[in-house]
């Protein structure tokens, strides 16, 4: 099994934050492009706005995205943006699974 420098499994070391699967395509959604809206992120999720909503609350409150709530006209629009430590913890996740599934391979 594939370890960290630390000698912890990469299992047990995925950020679990991250890697719930709406949560992991939001920030992968986000890592694409500068902003997206509410609406945008549903869509492209293919999900409901609860999920989005909890989804989205959960990688704000770990600091992975911000969020902007404003208007365009008198239509209330809210706008999510990943944030320097979301890219971070992103490849950082990333790294783990590539090394995880290198592992599965060397067997």
């Amino acid at each position: 099994m594939a370890r960290t420098p630390c000698g912890i499994s990469v299992v047990n070391a995925l950020d679990r934050t991250i890697h719930e699967p709406i949560r992991l395509g939001i920030i992968t959604a986000l890592a694409t492009t500068e902003r997206l809206s509410f609406n945008e992120l549903r869509e492209r999720l293919d999900t409901t706005d609860g999920n989005v909503s909890v989804h989205a609350r959960k990688l704000e409150d770990a600091g992975y995205l911000s969020c902007h709530k404003g208007y365009e006209g008198r239509v209330p629009k809210t706008e999510y943006k990943i944030t320097a430590a979301g890219r971070r913890a992103m490849e950082r996740y990333f790294a783990q699974m590539l090394a995880l599934m290198e592992s599965l391979t060397e067997k």
